[in-house]
């Protein structure tokens, strides 16, 4: 059938509303047309280095062929069937690769679409297991200034206010605690052990160890142990979002990977899929499972999505897994970790650098400022625009700068990246 109705790229740009965007004075949007390994290519040619793996979900590198190749072939015998009521085998094998990775506590997998739903997940079970067992715990505990997602109950949990002052008397009920970084560790340790014990709070949630979109904020897994341990000591669940974190970043497979104690839930998405097809997992221990099993139908989770389970979304993190498990990648990991600490010593006595810190792949430094920045204030956006004029897809958090790239990325693009950032503060005052 002949197409009756055209328009121009330009007038279909101004149907779209994009994410955390304020249209009436945001620049357009840079048009991406292609990408390979670490790179990005727009509509006129120029060439992009991809800094943070788009939104930190692209560790093997963009326009991967092993996934792309392991995604074809599901395509080509089953690429969806509901879940509720069927099951197939990439479900059964993801959730036994992942079973044989994970905290060896992590015993059942529930799956979602994205990170929001994975913590949506986490938070629903955490609540519905004490209503379930006749108990009254309707509250969380969460870290100040964390990020969990842009759903109801994953909005609550977050502690950007700006992302959340719209809905404030809309959300469940939580606690914020410090994070544990050096010198509040006991002030945070005190903090929890003082809400844990009043016997209200349902879980606590935490990114462990690096804080994403509070600007890459680090802690060490000592105070986190503490944490966890006093949780366990008040039947307080503990719930992981590994939703950033997850596969490899920290330079462990997962964070939690750095802890003895082990959480009773984790949140795993973005790089799950290795940046191909959204899907989310949220692992519980049998524990909360078991406070479910029963009888009454009524003490089920009814919580489900559409793309529960997606077969192809399945091959693909199966086929991430198999990257992320490789010689190859274990070294590049290894290989951006060195790189990124012989920079942090480079930087140590700029003197436009107040802080910086590294932890796995993941590098963020802080620029000296008279006042603070604004999440997205001038001088971000001036950052931002600057990396983009120089062929660099970087996302400032105020006057927060970090690194976070594909795993695949060569040591000839780090350095042109530090060299960039360099620029970048010398140049913008």
């Amino acid at each position: 059938m002949e197409d009756v109705y055209t328009i121009t790229p330009q007038e279909a740009e101004q149907m779209l509303w994009h994410p955390y965007t304020q249209h009436k004075t945001a620049p357009m949007p840079v048009k991406i047309v292609r990408g390979e390994g670490a790179l990005l290519w727009d509509e006129n040619g120029k060439e992009y280095i991809d800094a943070i793996a788009s939104w930190w979900v692209n560790p093997y590198g963009h326009s991967n062929k092993y996934i792309a190749d392991a995604i074809y072939k599901q395509l080509t015998t089953l690429e969806h069937v509901l879940f509720g009521g069927f099951t197939h085998n990439p479900a059964q094998q993801l959730a036994a690769r992942l079973k044989g990775i994970l905290p060896d506590n992590q015993n059942k997998f529930f799956f979602s679409d994205n990170g929001s739903t994975a913590v949506e997940v986490a938070l629903k079970a955490a609540l519905q297991y004490y209503y379930n067992k006749g108990h009254k715990r309707t509250k969380i505990i969460a870290f100040e200034n964390g990020f969990h997602g842009d759903t109801f109950a994953a909005m609550a949990a977050s502690g950007i206010s700006f992302f959340t002052e719209a809905f404030k008397g809309s959300l469940i009920e939580v606690a914020r605690i410090p994070v544990p970084v050096a010198g509040k560790e006991q002030e945070s340790i005190d903090s929890l052990n003082y809400l844990a014990a009043t016997g209200e709070y349902a879980a606590f949630i935490f990114e462990p160890l690096v804080q994403g979109a509070a600007g890459m904020v680090m802690y060490e897994p000592g105070p986190l142990d503490a944490l966890l341990k006093i949780c366990k000591q008040y039947g307080v669940f503990t719930i992981a979002d590994e939703v950033m974190t997850g596969f490899g970043k920290t330079g462990k497979n997962f964070a939690c990977d750095y802890l003895t104690q082990q959480p009773d839930v984790m949140c795993l998405s973005k790089a799950l899929t290795g940046g191909t097809i959204p899907m989310a997992i949220t692992t519980f221990t049998q524990q909360v499972f078991d406070g479910f099993y029963n009888d009454d139908v009524n003490k089920a989770l009814f919580h489900g999505h559409t793309f529960t389970a997606n077969p192809t979304g399945c091959a693909a993190a199966l086929a991430g897994l198999d990257l992320l498990l490789s010689d190859e990648m274990q070294q590049n990991l290894i290989r951006i970790n060195k790189n990124h600490l012989t920079f942090k010593e480079r930087l140590s006595t700029h003197p436009q650098v107040k802080t910086v810190r590294v932890t796995g792949i993941i590098l963020a430094l802080e620029v000296r400022r008279e006042s603070n920045e604004s999440y997205y204030g001038s001088y971000r956006n001036r950052l931002y625009d600057f990396f983009i004029n120089n062929g660099l897809i970087i996302r400032p958090v105020g006057n927060v700068i970090y690194v976070l790239p594909p795993y695949i990325i060569s040591d000839v693009l780090l350095d042109k990246i530090y060299e960039t950032v360099i620029k970048a503060i010398q140049e913008i005052v």
